[in-house]
């Protein structure tokens, strides 16, 4: 099974939309999850005509915007609820604007445990009733809830438009099979990150099937779900410099046969 295929800006910090576009167009991942930052392109303080021309551009590029990647963290405690509903909608409103079905949000909570998992459920109801029609907020399995069951106690308490990113490194490198991570995150699950590293501690990014994460395993979990979305390749090089260039990694592709 080939599922089609995308790749984060992350792993080209600050390139301009255009680059990011031929980059997509050049190695046929045509999908984009589009890092929003101060730093990138795209960010929620763009004015509505840099939007329609970020969405003009994009769309006449040929390329899928799949995921508008925010750094809001739904069990953050230094942050009020409201801040946090707050930074989470005006996301969410420029994933509407750019024609993106989801919303990337972390868990980020300083400690984890029931306080944080309370914190993140009450802000997500609160986003789910207010986004806009045709978005969804993802949660991702990271930092502070790297597990598919950390996601899952928090996700099996919201109503609405909330599901789930999987990336496959986070389970992995915290000890949870992916057999387990699977079956948990099935009813929730809207989208995947891919990835390799070395190991769990040396994160550096490796071309895929270079490292040590079982992406067989990843893939025929995949497959064994049904699932038909986007496989996202999330390469680090904005947090590991030492990485390879994008353009390099995107030469190497998901390699599975059912």
């Amino acid at each position: 099974m080939n599922w089609p295929l995308a790749f984060s800006t992350l792993g080209c910090s600050g390139l301009p939309l255009t680059d990011v576009v031929e980059l997509a167009r050049s190695t046929e991942w045509l999908g984009l999850e589009l890092r929003a930052a101060d730093d990138e392109p795209v960010h929620v303080g763009l004015s509505p005509r840099e939007r329609a021309a970020a969405r003009e551009l994009l769309d006449s590029g040929g390329v899928t915007v799949l995921t508008v990647a925010s750094y809001v963290k739904v069990a953050r405690g230094a942050i009020s609820d409201d801040e946090c509903v707050a930074d989470a909608l005006a996301h969410a409103d420029l994933a509407r604007d750019l024609g993106a079905p989801f919303v990337r949000v972390f868990p980020g909570a300083e400690e984890p445990g029931p306080e944080a998992d309370a914190r993140a459920v009450r802000r997500l109801n609160a986003i789910a009733d207010r986004l806009p029609d045709g978005v969804s907020v993802l949660l991702e399995t990271h930092d502070s809830h790297p597990q598919g069951v950390d996601i899952v106690r928090v996700l099996s308490q919201i109503s609405g438009k909330v599901g789930a990113i999987w990336d496959v490194m986070h389970p992995w490198r915290t000890g949870e099979p992916i057999a387990v991570t699977k079956e948990v995150l099935a009813p929730y699950l809207k989208h995947v990150q891919v990835k390799d590293v070395l190991s769990p501690t040396e994160r550096t990014p490796l071309p895929l099937g270079a490292g040590t994460i079982p992406l067989e395993e990843f893939y025929t979990a995949l497959w064994e779900l049904g699932y038909q979305g986007w496989m996202a390749l999330e390469w680090e090089s904005k947090w590991h410099p030492e990485a390879v260039p994008l353009a390099e990694a995107l030469r190497v592709k998901p390699s599975f046969t059912r």
